[in-house]
């Protein structure tokens, strides 16, 4: 409960500000109804439904990350919960039959959430049938090997190897391009440091999401070791993998990622390089496109030195 009151606390706040303001502004306006008229029917109806919807709210928070799809549906739940909170407070106090603010405070947002939440619902579904393509491909080979990264859903450096192994004489035999794009995150040590390897754990898996995201379903993601991560793309020529790679590189800089512990904003980058086979074996390729991303780590920190 703490994680999610440190990574969503504002959301949280502003809708436990806006019941109360909704409560106090009831009161002001009409007078608490006699214990005896009371209809408790009603008030376990609808009182209890937005209790539901707040707790649905609190379990959403709790188990995803700051983002679109979050924001969507939580305004959504937002709204269903001041509906029904709204239209329980009508239970409790008496306002003026003249008074027409409270059928808009009570109606109002009730269908405004349900569009917010059929867009947020949408939006997961995208996502969920983009992350579940690419682990039916990850199951597949994983079922005869048992080569897996202990902390993401990918297989590792040995497992990497052999597809490659076998990707390669097959691209070849057809006269198909194959490439690599290689992405390594930049400075994660020091997220390791400042926050913990649990958190820098937290964070190689919300970037393996974000990367699956971006990829095709024959596409082979893995972990090469601590941040590095390495794609295979099969039939890619090399100007479409550095394309690719440019956008794992945006997707990343643009990843919504909070702590766990503080909910301080985490803002991560990646260096990311593309390149196409040749006629050389996995070794080879493997190691050029080290010696590349070697080289492209570097630029950076020339670059601060000369200036």
């Amino acid at each position: 409960m703490s994680t999610m009151f440190a990574l969503h606390r504002f959301k949280l706040l502003s809708l436990l500000l806006l019941a109360n303001g909704g409560a106090l502004l009831y009161l002001s306006l009409g007078d608490i109804k006699p214990l005896a008229i009371w209809s408790w029917t009603d008030i376990a109806g609808e009182g209890g439904s937005a209790l539901l919807v707040l707790v649905w709210a609190g379990l959403l928070l709790k188990g995803r990350p700051a983002g679109r799809v979050t924001n969507l549906l939580f305004l959504g739940l937002a709204c269903l919960f001041f509906s029904l909170w709204m239209d329980s407070l009508d239970e409790f106090i008496a306002l003026p039959d003249t008074l027409l603010l409270d059928h808009w405070l009570e109606s109002a947002p009730m269908p405004l959430g349900f569009v917010l939440l059929t867009m947020g619902i949408y939006h997961w579904h995208c996502e969920q049938l983009a992350i579940s393509a690419q682990m039916i491909n990850r199951e597949r080979h994983f079922r005869e090997h048992r080569h897996f990264d202990k902390v993401t859903p990918l297989g590792d450096a040995g497992y990497f190897r052999r597809q490659l192994e076998q990707a390669l004489p097959a691209a070849q035999l057809n006269q198909e391009p194959l490439s690599l794009v290689m992405l390594d995150i930049d400075e994660f040590s020091a997220i390791n440091r400042a926050h913990g390897h649990r958190e820098g754990d937290r964070v190689l898996q919300l970037v393996t999401q974000q990367i699956l995201l971006n990829l095709r379903s024959h596409d082979l993601l893995c972990r090469l070791a601590g941040d590095r991560f390495i794609v295979l793309l099969p039939a890619t020529l090399e100007a479409q993998a550095q394309t690719l790679a440019k956008e794992l590189e945006d997707s990343v800089a643009h990843l919504a990622l909070k702590s766990a512990g503080q909910g301080e904003r985490l803002r991560i980058s990646a260096t990311t390089v593309a390149l196409m086979a040749r006629q050389e074996d996995a070794n080879a390729l493997l190691k050029r496109i080290n010696v590349v991303m070697a080289r492209a780590k570097q630029a950076p920190q020339l670059q601060r030195v000369g200036a």
